[in-house]
């Protein structure tokens, strides 16, 4: 559906150039979303899949295996939508203090990415509310350090920005200019917390998205925060119970018409397309979730069972394997030093998985050496 009025211009002047700024309306979309019934049908899909997700987890022997993993696969795939090289191996490496030769300023920005999701999930876990504040503590998280990190973290802009372009006059799109970013925020503050008006959390997160996208209230690290807006939404909605739904792939693998779309919403008021689009988004991604989740169970069942059988070295093994599960690479170091593996030990028990074919040696060195559960890091090695 095409809108008029879905925002207004303003003519601002930026490095001596007359531009002009878009502001949106306030949330919801006026007139209301023209749901028909293949949306209806989307929205039951994506629903019911994310309904699965969360039962799938929430029968896992230890469901913070999953979400560790999963939320640093989220962040190395969202912060690569941003230009960063990392990997996942890179981004476990670097938590090992283990990263020779990764690019440092990309793990770094990946890293910050973790840290802040993980702020902003205990901070909610302790009754603080999904804010602004909330928001802009997990932003300065996000740019302490790395690219962008003299950008003012944690604080809204008092500037203006733009996306695209060589300068601000040819630029593809300027956001808000900096003294309507607060009355825009706290409209959409307003808007995430409008649970009177029934409409669905997924919903609500794809409004809420983009409406953050649009105004882009810091001057770096938008897109980063605005994708993790998504998963603190379904949580505080309670759609999940851990934030283990991430749209990034999902967002990275069709990024010319996520972004055509984004544009779309503001140009033609089209929020019909854009929430079809954020439907099929999570529904893919929940699903994927789900099989992932199922093949990382029957892994660790197998990977038990081979490790049975091996006499007095059996309960050693088992408490790396665990181990293992919680992190798919490791270091002697970390095991003694973090862990509280006696060093001599936790070389037998590595000793055990290697020649049980569970885990591999990586660098080829006789000192600091790391170790990888390959079958558990092929499978997130997958997408």
């Amino acid at each position: 559906m095409r809108r008029d009025g879905t925002g207004r211009y303003i003519q601002t002047s930026v490095a001596g150039e007359l531009v002009r700024a878009y502001v949106p309306e306030v949330l919801p979309p006026i007139p209301a979303l023209a749901m028909e019934g293949r949306d209806q049908v989307a929205l039951e899909k994506a629903t019911l899949a994310v309904g699965r997700l969360d039962s799938i987890c929430s029968l896992l022997p230890d469901p913070r295996v999953f979400l560790y993993t999963y939320v640093r696969k989220e962040a190395v795939l969202s912060s690569q939508i941003e230009g960063t090289q990392s990997s996942l191996s890179d981004l476990l490496l670097f938590e090992l203090e283990e990263a020779q030769g990764t690019p440092l300023e990309d793990v770094t920005e990946v890293s910050n990415y973790v840290a802040a999701l993980e702020h902003g999930m205990r901070r909610m876990r302790d009754g603080f509310p999904l804010s602004n504040r909330l928001i802009r503590e997990m932003h300065a998280i996000l740019m302490n350090s790395g690219r962008g990190s003299e950008k003012a973290p944690g604080e809204f802009r008092r500037s203006q920005n733009w996306l695209g372009g060589t300068r601000p006059g040819n630029a593809v799109y300027v956001p808000p200019p900096p003294q309507e970013v607060e009355p825009c925020m706290a409209a959409l503050e307003r808007f995430i917390h409008d649970e009177a008006d029934g409409m669905p959390v997924l919903i609500r997160a794809a409004l809420a998205h983009v409406q953050f996208e649009t105004i882009h209230p810091f001057l770096d690290g938008n897109g980063r925060l605005g994708r993790l807006l998504i998963a603190l939404m379904l949580t505080h909605g309670g759609v999940l119970s851990e934030p283990l739904l991430y749209v990034s792939l999902f967002f990275k693998q069709h990024r010319s018409i996520y972004y055509e779309l984004l544009n779309q919403v503001r140009t033609e008021g089209d929020w019909e397309t854009w929430v079809a689009f954020f439907l099929e988004g999570v529904e893919v991604s929940a699903e994927e979730a789900v099989r992932m989740a199922a093949k990382l169970t029957a892994l660790f069942r197998l990977d038990t069972e081979k490790i049975a059988g091996r006499g007095s070295a059996l309960a050693n093994a088992r408490e790396l394997h665990s181990t293992f599960m919680r992190r798919p690479l490791l270091t002697l170091r970390y095991l003694s030093h973090v862990e509280g593996f006696n060093y001599n030990t936790a070389s037998s028990a590595m000793k055990l998985l290697i020649e049980s074919g569970i885990a591999r040696e990586l660098t080829g060195r006789k000192r600091d050496r790391v170790f990888v559960y390959t079958a558990y890091h092929d499978l997130l090695m997958e997408s």
